[in-house]
């Protein structure tokens, strides 16, 4: 049994960013046809967090963040959060609204839908192309969206849901309209049962 992320191999990795760039070529198709116009997106990295580290990732635990959050039930229990700086989706927000980049550090009513839809747009693309290259039926709840302080968000997760491990498995999320990139951060967080009996379905388990 796989343990923990660490134990992961290239093949594995490889399966799982396969996941990512089926989900984000869906998740560009949805967000094309929200905004009216091209939105390309791809996942240019795939990589593995301890859980501690997740804030460090987003700019430190006294950063501002957006998250959507997602809890998955089914055949694989796990958990799923696209996390953004306040900064990074303002940004998003803005090249999802299709208006010019106005350097504002704080998200309005109308920014912050704007965010969530993407996050549950990008979460739900991901969730759907794992669903289908395992064969396996993940039922993910109805998408909560908080903005808080990045440590004080995950402490809440974790006070939550304390089964979840020690690792995380981190997609890196790149959006660009013209010259406009943004970076976002998908955090895949399953039981570590729940890891094998993916790992298993796809087919890379050994």
């Amino acid at each position: 049994m796989i343990e923990d992320f660490r134990d992961l191999t290239g093949l594995q990795l490889d399966a799982l960013k396969e996941i990512g760039n089926i989900g984000a070529g869906n998740a560009a198709t949805a967000l094309a046809v929200m905004t009216r116009d091209r939105i390309d997106m791809s996942v240019p990295r795939v990589g593995i967090l301890p859980f501690d580290k997740v804030a460090e990732l987003v700019g430190g635990p006294d950063t501002q963040v957006v998250a959507v959050y997602f809890q998955v039930t089914g055949a694989a229990r796990c958990n799923i959060m696209f996390i953004l700086s306040i900064e990074k989706a303002v940004l998003l927000a803005e090249l999802l609204m299709g208006v010019p980049p106005s350097n504002k550090n704080t998200l309005g009513t109308m920014e912050l839908s704007a965010v969530a839809e993407a996050g549950n747009i990008i979460s739900s693309t991901y969730l759907n192309a794992l669903a289908m290259f395992t064969q396996m039926t993940l039922i993910p709840s109805p998408p909560a969206v908080g903005v808080d302080m990045a440590g004080a968000l995950l402490d809440g997760v974790l006070a939550l849901y304390g089964e979840i491990g020690d690792y995380v498995l981190v997609l890196e999320n790149k959006f660009r309209k013209g010259d406009l990139d943004v970076i976002g951060h998908l955090f895949l967080l399953p039981e570590a049962e729940a890891l094998d009996s993916i790992l298993s379905a796809l087919g890379v388990n050994y």
